[in-house]
Parts: C-alpha cells; sequence; structure tokens
C-alpha cells in the first residue's frame, strides 16, 4: 500500500473519532453543584458546613454515569465541611471514597464562587445540605436568582436535607417557587432530634409549608424524596442517593 494511501486512510479515520468524541461530548450532562460557604452553628460555638454524605452521594452517583459536575459556593475556595459528618458512625461507602479521592477533595479547595455562574453552561443545579445552608443559602439573592433561572429555563433543580432552605425567597412570576407543589424536607423532629430546634434560624419544614408547599415525609431518618415536575427534594441525608437518581432520570429524559 502507497504511502499516501495510508496517510489518508489515517487521516480519515482520526477525524471519524475527532468528530465521535465532539458529539459524545456535547451529549455529556453537566449538573452544578451548590455548597454552603457559612462554617458557625448559629452562636453554639460549634462548626457547620456542609454534610459530607450528602455531596459524595449524589456526586459519585451521577459522575459515575458521565455526568460533568463543577462546584460553587456563595465565597468560592474551600467551603466548610461539617464534622460531625466526619464522624465514623456517619460513615458511608460513598464518604469513604469521598475522603480517598484526591481529585475531588482538590476541586472542593476550588470552589467557583456563585456571583461567576452561568446558568446556560449547565443541565441542572444540586444542593447538599447541613446546617449551613440556613444562614447563608437561604438569604443569598445570587443564589435564589440562579435556583429562578434555572427552572425558568426548563432545567432541575434538587435539593436534600436542610439544603431546600435556599428555596425560602425563590420566587418565579411573584410566587414562591415551591407554592402547590410537592416538596420534603428535614424534618422538625429530625431537629428536634438533634437538639438544634432553637439554634437553627429557622425550620425547614415550617418554611417549606408557610411558603405554600405540599409539605410530605416519611419516618425520621427514612430515605424520602420527591418530585414535582423539575423541582426535586430529598428528607434526610438518607435520601441523597434517591435525589441523585430522580435527578439523573431528568437529565436522561432531555436531549
Amino acid at each position: 500500500m502507497k504511502k499516501s494511501t495510508l496517510l489518508s486512510i489515517l487521516l480519515v479515520t482520526l477525524s471519524c473519532f475527532v468528530a465521535t468524541a465532539q458529539k459524545q461530548n456535547k451529549k455529556m450532562k453537566k449538573v452544578l453543584f451548590v455548597v454552603t460557604s457559612h462554617d458557625q452553628l448559629g452562636n453554639t460555638g460549634e462548626k457547620t458546613g456542609f454534610w459530607t454524605e450528602e455531596f459524595a452521594a449524589p456526586y459519585y452517583a451521577l459522575a459515575d454515569k458521565g455526568v460533568q459536575i463543577d462546584i460553587a459556593s456563595p465565597l468560592g475556595g474551600q467551603p466548610p465541611i461539617d464534622p460531625k459528618s466526619a464522624d465514623p458512625a456517619s460513615a458511608t461507602e460513598d464518604t469513604k471514597r469521598f475522603d480517598a479521592d484526591a481529585v475531588v477533595l482538590e476541586k472542593l479547595k476550588n470552589t467557583k464562587k456563585l456571583a461567576t455562574i452561568n446558568p446556560a453552561d449547565y443541565d441542572a443545579v444540586f444542593y447538599p445540605g447541613g446546617h449551613g445552608p440556613l444562614w447563608d443559602l437561604a438569604e443569598d439573592t445570587t443564589s435564589s436568582d440562579l435556583i429562578a433561572a434555572f427552572y425558568t429555563q426548563n432545567k432541575p433543580v434538587a435539593f436534600v436535607c436542610h439544603a431546600p432552605a435556599a428555596l425560602k425567597n425563590v420566587k418565579v412570576n411573584g410566587h414562591f417557587l415551591v407554592k402547590g407543589k410537592k416538596v420534603t424536607g428535614f424534618t422538625n423532629s429530625e431537629e428536634a432530634a438533634v437538639g438544634l430546634t432553637n439554634v437553627v434560624p429557622f425550620l425547614v419544614e415550617d418554611m417549606l409549608q408557610k411558603n405554600g408547599g405540599s409539605y410530605s415525609k416519611a419516618g425520621d431518618w427514612q430515605s424520602y424524596a420527591v418530585e414535582d415536575g423539575l423541582l426535586i427534594t430529598g428528607q434526610n441525608p438518607a435520601s441523597s442517593k434517591l435525589v441523585a437518581e430522580k435527578l439523573l432520570a431528568q437529565l436522561h429524559s432531555k436531549k
């Protein structure tokens, strides 16, 4: 075979490979994770932040299926991790994987600043919980506007445990986003069980109901998540993977 013919074949093969790779890349879904920057548990002197399980389980559930993930926070940089979520009693296979994952840990050190995010660059947004969001994401107008933008662009918005706190001031067309929608989140009884009812600025269950949400729940610490159109919410840490599965299903349903 002549060298010129062989070269032509190689070039055509390479072109096909590049075209296929570009096509696959265009199809790859991209999700934004938004974590808290708040690390003070009220006036207790204790630390808080995001809950490891609620980040790790959804992260791997999505990443292992080929979803690209970026991480953002109100202040950017390293977000605080609730030290209680690092307790061996709270460990799962996902948190153990997270603790040993140098790539993800490095990614967390350099979270994007929330104000720099363009919703058009992503297919969905996911908020892990932990008590931190009750203080910052609940009142952060950049976060509220971001959630509303994703929703109005027909993109899924997902939250777990205390993260529905970020929905507190989110409005679409002048009405609370949760009004008339099926929602769940950390229950009043679960908050009482961890002894923080009088420490947190508000109770997630009460807020969702006050804003007109059709709130439901399972037993304390049971896995439970609901979706109402583009809105997906989970009750507690045990619900993290279920929320991710519902989010993944919605991503797959969108071309």
